[in-house]
């Protein structure tokens, strides 16, 4: 893992997903095998395969400060193009600093993470007056989770960060994306642990190799993601859960 301190010439960016986005960090130790960030090292010169570079933008706080008082209050995505709490945050803390900044000033914030670590920060999560926190989760199945994201946090640990999050007062939500086999499998798991979820498909090529190698080409079949994406709308319909399907 190569690893560097750099300064960052901007820390709050527009999106495409909400008004602004926070990436704390260039690459992420997760490095999952579909992840769409990899295109990332078109724009940033990294040579290093993805998973295998993180920069750490050690200015982000001093950043932050400066650039949201001179500009429009709108809500912040955490984070776009990284993992907000990949392993480095535990050391480092730009996330937690960050969050503390919009926090003191008010500003609307949802956070997006595969990490437990996210709990770390609850108590200014919960001083943040309109915050959404919620939790990439693929699969049901771990067996399943080891091959496309072998580094990330295991399903249970995922499910279980959003219940304790949800008893704390949070909103929360789980973010299917992609869809992976066990998916039509996670309505049970988060019944009663998250306020909405959002769906969407796998259509990522670098992927689309790791379903070969492990023999699960029919999961690539045509209207394979219509029909799961259903299905988990269908069940999350029964339980009253708000379902988003965004592809």
């Amino acid at each position: 893992m190569v690893i560097r301190e750099i300064n960052a010439k901007s820390i709050l960016s527009a999106s495409k997903i909400y008004t602004y986005v926070i990436n704390p960090y260039v690459g992420c130790q997760f490095g999952c095998k579909y992840c769409y960030a990899r295109y990332m090292k078109k724009f940033t010169g990294h040579f290093e395969p993805w998973g295998e570079f993180v920069d750490i933008k050690v200015n982000a706080e001093e950043l932050l400060q400066k650039e949201i008082k001179k500009k429009k209050k709108d809500r912040v995505w955490i984070s776009g193009v990284c993992d907000p709490y990949q392993p480095l945050e535990a050391k480092y803390k730009l996330t937690r600093k960050c969050l503390k900044i919009l926090a003191n000033n008010n500003w609307p914030v949802v956070i997006q993470t595969r990490s437990k670590l996210v709990l770390r920060d609850i108590d200014i999560i919960k001083e943040i007056k309109n915050c959404d926190a919620g939790m990439s989760i693929t699969t049901a199945d771990d067996e399943i989770r080891k091959l496309f994201e072998p580094r990330a946090t295991p399903i249970i640990d995922r499910i279980n960060t959003l219940k304790t999050l949800h008893d704390s007062g949070i909103r929360t939500y789980a973010m299917i994306a992609p869809i992976l086999p066990g998916a039509e499998k996670l309505i049970e798991m988060l019944d009663g642990k998250v306020d909405y979820i959002y769906v969407d498909r796998m259509n990522y090529d670098y992927a689309n190799m790791i379903y070969r190698k492990y023999k699960l080409e029919n999961f690539l079949a045509d209207g394979y993601f219509d029909a799961v994406s259903q299905d988990i709308a269908d069940k999350a319909q029964k339980k009253g859960i708000e379902c988003h399907i965004v592809f």
